[in-house]
């Protein structure tokens, strides 16, 4: 299964980046720390690519520590690009955000060149949560359903320091498959868009080979970390179903609800801090999935300039 969601009023965010970047000294955006690969917009990078970046790994409570500061590491190699990681419990998020946009734009500053700068991310990445945060107040809607978010909104965080937010985007075609399954585990997209229970298992399979201790300390059953990893997903979420008491009539498992029970114990952080990727996974992917879509794009090429059958009627 492919996952894709790309709604009108995204199309309408890209334009609106479109014409915000000519005039923004740094973009930040903001990434999931459980998946910071997969949540980094490739069409976001295309648009802003002649401005300095800082990614914001946002949630590093509820990810994987050590894999956290892989992808820091990783971000904070690039060229004019800096990384920090933020969650709920930073008291002053503003003070880290513009510090560090400063060291990517130091001739900006002071009244007459106030520092500009442009937020975005995927849906459901935090975003509003921290700008509400940095606002004392409930500036933005919340919630835990992508796409809540729909219009440019503007703020001061400092006199010579302005913020511009803009609605989660996603990009129009996701070529990652791992990635469309990671973004629907963790909300970014929209429900219509996916099978709960093809990206519970995909979750799983992840998840066993990663973190069983993690399956074992929430579920109970009974199993060591090496049955856990061997198990096949299936029989995996059918254990889990039944410890959960996710089931039927007659005793079988209610796969739905046994899907959703794990897709959300692991968006609300209690299976424990997990990261779904590391940097040396993700090249791996992002490679294959170009590789794959330059020859469907082949493909359909070859489709189209073939030269049709005269009519012989």
């Amino acid at each position: 299964m492919s996952i894709q969601w790309f709604p009108g009023h995204m199309h309408l965010t890209r334009k609106a980046i479109t014409e915000r970047v000519k005039d923004i000294d740094v973009v930040i955006e903001m990434l999931d720390a459980r998946l910071p690969g997969s949540s980094a917009n490739p069409l976001l990078a295309e648009l802003t690519s002649a401005r300095p970046t800082l990614k914001v790994v946002n949630k590093q409570d509820m990810a994987d520590p050590e894999r956290t500061a892989l992808w820091l590491a990783h971000y904070n190699a690039q060229a004019n690009t800096r990384a920090i990681a933020l969650d709920a419990s930073i008291t002053a998020p503003a003070r880290a955000i513009i510090a560090s946009s400063r060291e990517l734009a130091p001739n900006r500053g002071g009244m007459v060149k106030p520092m500009r700068v442009l937020i975005c991310g995927i849906p459901n990445v935090g975003k509003s949560t921290l700008i509400n945060t940095f606002m004392g107040k409930r500036a933005a809607k919340t919630g835990d359903e992508a796409g809540i978010t729909r219009t440019e909104q503007r703020m001061a965080l400092a006199d010579d320091f302005y913020l511009f937010d803009t609605p989660g985007m996603l990009w129009p075609r996701i070529v990652v498959p791992e990635s469309g399954f990671n973004l629907a585990a963790s909300g970014a997209v929209g429900r219509n868009a996916y099978d709960d229970q093809e990206v519970a298992l995909e979750l799983l399979n992840k998840l066993k080979l990663s973190y069983a201790g993690l399956i074992e300390a929430r579920y109970k059953l009974g199993l060591s970390d090496e049955a856990i990893a061997a198990l096949p997903d299936e029989e995996l979420m059918e254990a889990i179903g039944r410890k959960r008491g996710a089931l039927a009539g007659g005793g079988a498992i209610n796969w739905q609800k046994a899907a959703e029970l794990l897709i959300a114990d692991f968006r609300s952080g209690a299976l424990g801090r997990i990261t779904l990727e590391t940097p040396e996974q993700f090249s791996g992917w992002l490679k294959a999935g170009q590789q794959a879509d330059a020859e469907r794009q082949g493909r359909k090429k070859e489709r189209t300039a073939k030269p049709r059958k005269p009519d012989r009627r």
